[in-house]
């Protein structure tokens, strides 16, 4: 098996190939974007923690012309004005059926399959492999959405493993160059 250095690890060649034809990456939030754990206060109020590099890397991507969308379970104000302030293109919360709800966006934007990569860390984000080209499971997703996965992040979610996939995508897109050093 040949193999390509990233930024972060040792890559699949053919995996990494793969790479140059994705216009659109598709995350879940909680796990992905954050660690997984939502705080609660005693006022009801929730709080989640996100990777200011997972941020740097989106808005790279969006430089470069690749689109991100975020397909969540949950409703959430902070995941909306998170995301609003990285320029995340496509915004879907409360919808439980992942699979269905990116058909919709491949519909929407002519996107075949190879065009798309889609990250999560649970079983529900599952149902958006089905319509991806790239599998992507942070290091520390359930063990069954690893065992589905072509490619799992050397990082864990909340911790940079969002950035890691926006570098490599640039990468294997000969665009990293033109990021580094610049204010997104």
């Amino acid at each position: 098996m040949l193999t390509v250095s990233t930024l972060y690890t040792q890559m699949d060649e053919t995996l990494f190939k793969k790479l140059a034809d994705v216009r659109l990456l598709v995350c879940d939030v909680d796990g992905v974007f954050s660690d997984g754990r939502i705080y609660l206060g005693n006022d009801g109020e929730e709080l989640k923690a996100f990777h200011t590099r997972d941020g740097y890397g989106v808005k790279a991507l969006a430089k470069q012309g690749i689109s991100v969308a975020v397909i969540t379970g949950r409703r959430s104000h902070i995941v909306h004005d998170r995301m609003q302030a990285l320029n995340v293109a496509h915004i879907i919360q409360g919808e439980e059926n992942k699979s269905q709800a990116l058909a919709a966006l491949c519909n929407t934007f002519s996107l075949s399959p190879e065009q798309i990569a889609a990250m999560g860390d649970d079983m529900p984000d599952t149902g958006m492999f089905q319509h991806a080209g790239v599998k992507i499971a942070v290091r520390d997703a359930h063990p069954q959405v690893r065992q589905q996965a072509n490619w799992i992040t050397s990082l864990a979610g909340g911790m940079g493993a969002v950035r890691e996939v926006c570098d490599t995508l640039l990468q294997a897109q000969g665009k990293l160059d033109g990021i580094l050093g610049a204010s997104v």
